[in-house]
């Protein structure tokens, strides 16, 4: 191996050295951002938050339920409160009175409906035979068949059966519905207490909400207030109002008809076809027709036929005239309400429904501007024609009037 001469650089050696630096390991130093970690931490608070959030309205959906529907029912008495309230009276034995008449109203429903339950109970239990004889010869004579008793009774035994086994299994659980009871008596309870606070301490209550809002937002909140009360209490008026006309309007035909039980029925069809929102009419119907066929299949088909045209009635003449002041909603749109409100809150929603979309069709209404539609001007008439001669003149000027060429 040969020497360098004269200290001359040796080519190999500076080949080795680039290579080492090339193959040696570089230290790379990353600065993490200082808004990182509190980036982190907002993110995994939120996440936390609205879980937590969640959580708590799941548990919390009794009570929030039950907070709602006391407000709406607040709603619809304090009109009736501020009205003995604007004639002297105090605002809690206001509210103590308007819960007395409504809930007088309410035992008597109750108290008529258990009447009438037991005794068409007792009646149909002693004379099925007879009856079911009579609607067997009355659909043979009328529609031709050839029925026999002995199979609707034997039908109705074995119905019978599986209704009492039911009724069996249902008296075993005797302890869950006794549970489902006590809860329910509970929650109407605590209905009635909230109710009674949020009308009688409404205008505290207002304030007291106002207080924390921006005077811009109080007079909104305020505004909205206005419409709410105003739309329910609307709603529960016209109601009861369209409840008392069909409520006496059946009354004259079942007692024309000689129906037993007349004002019992006609109480149950003038509430439940009102307060019950899409299907109210035909539970209202059923049972005045179930009853009339005790008496007689031609009454029973009396007492449907009076009901149509009633309800026919109710929908083009009564309904439009009271609601006109009241309760201004397309019936599509309070049909959809209901459908919506029972798909997202059950029988609640179902019963909240209209009025709730009520009071915000009219705060929309109160604060969007609607303009005059402006229709596209119409086509100018099309001029007449003239003449096949005058415009035969008018191409061929010359020939006109001339006399033939004979040759």
């Amino acid at each position: 191996m040969s020497e360098e001469v004269g200290g001359a650089p040796d080519p190999a050696a500076e080949k080795n050295d680039v290579s080492e630096q090339h193959t040696a390991p570089r230290s790379l130093t990353v600065a993490i951002p200082a808004w990182l970690p509190r980036a982190y931490l907002l993110a995994a608070a939120t996440v936390a938050g609205i879980v937590v959030t969640f959580w708590s309205l799941q548990k919390l959906q009794g009570l929030l339920t039950v907070l709602v529907v006391s407000l709406f029912l607040a709603f619809a008495i304090e009109p009736a409160v501020n009205r003995l309230a604007a004639h002297g009276w105090r605002r809690g034995p206001a509210t103590g009175a308007v819960f007395l008449v409504v809930l007088a109203a309410v035992v008597g429903f109750v108290w008529a409906m258990g009447d009438l339950v037991v005794d068409q109970i007792t009646s149909l239990v002693k004379n099925a035979p007879h009856t079911t004889e009579d609607a067997v010869a009355w659909i043979n004579r009328t529609f031709h068949t050839d029925l026999s008793g002995a199979d609707i009774t034997e039908r109705a035994s074995q119905l019978s059966s599986r209704l009492e086994s039911w009724l069996v299994g249902l008296a075993g659980d005797v302890w869950g519905i006794g549970t489902t009871a006590l809860g329910v008596l509970f929650q109407a309870l605590g209905v009635l207490l909230f109710t009674y606070y949020f009308a009688a301490d409404g205008p505290r209550f207002r304030t007291a909400v106002c207080s924390v809002l921006p005077p811009q937002r109080q007079r909104h909140v305020l505004r909205a207030w206005d419409i709410a009360v105003d739309k329910t209490g609307g709603y529960l008026y016209s109601r009861a109002l369209l409840a008392l006309c069909s409520t006496i309007a059946h009354f004259v035909a079942m007692r024309i008809l000689e129906i037993p039980s007349a004002i019992a029925l006609a109480l149950w069809v003038g509430v439940v076809s009102q307060f019950i929102p899409t299907v109210g009419t035909y539970l209202a119907g059923a049972l005045p027709v179930v009853v009339a066929l005790g008496q007689s299949p031609r009454t029973a088909l009396w007492i449907l036929g009076f009901i149509v045209l009633y309800q026919q009635f109710e929908n083009y003449v009564l309904q439009p005239r009271i609601t006109a002041t009241t309760l201004d909603m397309h019936p599509a749109v309070a049909f959809g309400a209901v459908l919506a409100g029972a798909a997202l809150f059950g029988a609640t929603g179902a019963l909240l429904a209209i009025p709730v979309t009520a009071t915000a069709q009219a705060f929309i209404g109160a604060y969007i501007r609607r303009y005059e539609v402006q229709l596209p001007p119409e086509p100018p008439a099309p001029r007449p024609r003239k003449p096949l001669s005058e415009r035969l003149g008018r191409i061929m000027p010359g020939k006109k009037g001339m006399a033939p060429d004979n040759g």
